[in-house]
C-alpha cells in the first residue's frame, strides 16, 4: 500500500503540469484516463493529486467561509491568530488528514470489490481510482447552492466508471461496490450532503 514507483508504467508526467493535465483529461476522458493513468504499484501521482484537491477546497473554505471551518470542525484559534490557524489547517490537512482518509476509505473500498468483483486489480490502483475521482472537489468549495452537490456527484460518477475501468467490472458492480466511499469521501469529506440540503433549501423553499 506504500510502494512508489520512480518511473510510471502509464506513462504519467509528474510535476505541476503533469497533474493539471491529469486532471483536465480525468474530467473530460475518463475511461482513457482511468485505462492509461492508473499503474500498479505507483500511487504516488493519484495520492499527491488528491491531496493538492484537498487543500484547493480546505483552502477556499478559510479564504470565503472561515467561520464554518473553524465553528463546525471546532479547530481553536492558535494564538488569536485565524492566519497562524488556516495555514496550521492546510498543514494538516496536507501531511496528515488526506493521505490517512485517502487510505482508510480505499481500504474500505478495497473490503467492498473483495465480495464483488473475483478478479481485481490491486489496493494501489484502488487508492489511485479514489484520489483521481476527487478531481471536480476543487470547485467544491464556492459558496453557491448546489455546487458541492454537483461536484459530488461528478467525483461519484467518476469514481463508479474508474473502479468498472481498473477493476474490470460491470458499471453495475462498480455503482455498488462505490456507494460507501463515494459518501464518505464526497458527501461527507467535500461536503455535497450539506451542499445538496442547502440547494433544495434555496431553490425548493
Amino acid at each position: 500500500m506504500t510502494t512508489w514507483v520512480e518511473t510510471p508504467g502509464g506513462g504519467r508526467d509528474r510535476g505541476p503540469g503533469g497533474m493539471v493535465r491529469a486532471w483536465g483529461e480525468v474530467l473530460t476522458r475518463p475511461r482513457r484516463f482511468f485505462a492509461n493513468g492508473v499503474a500498479p504499484g505507483d500511487q504516488a501521482p493519484g495520492l499527491s493529486f488528491a491531496i493538492v484537491v484537498a487543500l484547493t477546497y480546505v483552502g477556499g473554505l478559510l479564504a470565503v467561509q472561515p467561520d464554518r471551518v473553524f465553528a463546525e470542525d471546532r479547530i481553536p484559534i492558535i494564538a488569536d491568530s485565524v492566519g497562524l490557524t488556516a495555514v496550521f489547517v492546510l498543514l494538516v490537512t496536507a501531511v496528515v488528514a488526506a493521505p490517512a482518509l485517502l487510505h482508510l476509505v480505499s481500504a474500505i473500498q478495497t473490503v467492498v470489490l473483495m465480495g464483488l468483483v473475483e478478479d481485481r486489480a490491486g489496493v494501489s490502483e484502488t487508492v489511485q481510482v479514489i484520489g483521481y475521482a476527487t478531481a471536480p472537489c476543487v470547485f467544491a468549495w464556492i459558496p453557491v447552492p448546489g455546487v458541492a452537490a454537483l461536484c459530488g456527484l461528478y467525483g461519484t460518477g467518476l469514481l463508479i466508471v474508474g473502479l468498472a475501468v481498473v477493476h474490470r467490472t460491470t458499471l453495475v458492480r462498480a455503482a455498488l461496490a462505490g456507494v460507501l466511499p463515494a459518501v464518505l469521501v464526497f458527501g461527507v469529506g467535500f461536503g455535497a450532503v450539506r451542499g445538496g440540503r442547502m440547494a433544495i433549501k434555496a431553490f425548493g423553499g
